[in-house]
């Protein structure tokens, strides 16, 4: 069952521009060291051989893995995005009730989040917890160290 991702347009970009380095610099990159290691004699005892078969085995599994990513991605049209929810690509501010702390993060496929500019995955505990939340709603959130209570207080675009 193949999984769809919501991108943004520059995302999307970012993805395909890291796919295509990976094969065309790093798949000949892996070629070259496996012919070096092969040309060094008997393969039976050369670790060097086996590394570089073993590197190039995962870095076409991350292609294969990076190939099927792109296939069920989905450019998000940030004009069309319903405000009255919490949903990808949703800049969402919250209120940590525990605490009264106001935070902002923006929801994003997880190939795009980063926390350092408040964008974390729709696939994280609070990503998850957000997600259809309207403003007023209390998130319940469990993490591994308890639960947390948000309050929805602001949902826009970004």
């Amino acid at each position: 069952m193949s999984k769809v991702s919501y991108y943004t347009p520059e995302g999307l970009k970012k993805l395909r521009e890291e796919l295509e380095m990976l094969k065309s610099i790093e798949r000949p990159k892996a070629s070259r060291q496996i012919a070096e290691a092969r040309d060094k004699g008997d393969l039976s005892e050369n670790a060097e051989y086996d590394a570089a078969k073993e590197a190039q085995g995962l870095l076409e599994l991350r292609i294969a893995k990076m190939e099927e990513t792109l296939s069920n991605a989905r450019i998000v049209d940030e004009s069309q995005l319903d405000l009255t929810k919490a949903l990808v690509l949703s800049s969402v501010r919250i209120k940590n009730l525990s605490n009264g702390k106001e935070m902002n993060y923006t929801l994003v496929a997880e190939s795009e989040a980063d926390l350092k500019t408040g964008k974390i995955s729709v696939t994280s505990p609070i990503g998850k917890g957000l997600l259809g939340k309207s403003v007023g709603e209390i998130a319940e959130i469990s993490v591994p160290n308890g639960s947390l209570k948000f309050e929805i207080i602001e949902i826009s675009r970004n």
